[in-house]
C-alpha cells in the first residue's frame, strides 16, 4: 500500500527488485538511477557485504508524475540474493506495491530462478498478498550470455499467465527502463482502480 503525505501533497509507491545473488538487480537500480536527471531522483545509497554484494538495499525516490493533486514518488530498493540474507529479503519485500523479479538467463542458474521467484510468492503470503494478483514483471537479464534460457521457461514452469516479460543486459542498459516503465504503469494503474 503506498505511503500518502498529504501535508506535502505526495503518493510515494515502494518498488522492490527481487532475484538470486548476482543476478543483476543492483545493476538495473544502478542504470536506472544514472539515467534520471539528478533534479528528479534522490541519493543513491549501497550497503554492500566484502563480497561486494548487496546486503540491504539500494535505495532512491523517483518522481513521476501526478494522480490528481498529488505528485508521484518511487521509493526503489534491491535486496540481497544469497538465500542466508532470507530474513532480509523479507523485511525489505514488506510493504512493497512492485516487483521485478529480476531472472539470471544462464542456464545454470535455472534452478535458482525457480526457488527464488516461490519464495517470492512464500514471502508475499506471508504478508497477506496474493501473488497472483499483485503487480509483478519478470526480467530476463543476462541475455548475452552463452545459451541463454529460452523465453517462456521460467513462466511455463511457474504458471506465470499474466506476467509481463522483459529481456535486459543490465550492465548496457537494455531492456531496464521498458522493465520499471512497465511495473510502474501497472503498479499507478492499480492504485488508480
Amino acid at each position: 500500500m503506498p505511503f500518502i503525505n498529504y501535508e506535502n501533497r505526495e503518493i510515494s509507491f515502494k518498488i522492490v527488485y527481487y532475484g538470486p545473488g548476482m543476478s543483476g538487480k543492483t545493476s538495473n537500480i544502478i542504470f536506472v538511477h544514472k539515467t534520471i536527471a539528478e533534479d528528479k531522483r534522490g541519493e543513491l545509497i549501497s550497503l554492500k557485504t566484502s563480497e561486494e554484494r548487496t546486503l540491504f538495499f539500494d535505495f532512491f525516490p523517483l518522481e513521476l508524475g501526478h494522480i490528481a493533486t498529488f505528485s508521484v514518488r518511487f521509493n526503489m530498493y534491491t535486496l540481497p540474493g544469497q538465500i542466508y540474507y532470507e530474513a532480509s529479503r523479507r523485511l525489505i519485500l514488506d510493504g512493497a506495491d512492485g516487483v521485478v523479479f529480476v531472472a539470471d538467463s544462464q542456464r545454470s542458474r535455472y534452478e535458482r530462478n525457480i526457488l527464488h521467484y516461490q519464495l517470492l510468492e512464500k514471502n508475499l503470503m506471508l504478508y497477506k498478498i496474493n501473488p497472483k494478483a499483485f503487480p509483478i514483471v519478470l526480467q530476463y537479464n543476462k541475455r548475452d550470455c552463452d545459451t541463454p534460457i529460452e523465453i517462456g521457461t521460467i513462466e511455463k514452469q511457474l504458471g506465470l499467465e499474466d506476467v509481463p516479460v522483459f529481456e535486459a543486459v543490465a550492465t548496457r542498459g537494455d531492456g531496464v527502463l521498458e522493465t520499471i516503465r512497465e511495473l510502474s504503469r501497472r503498479v499507478i494503474s492499480q492504485f488508480e482502480v
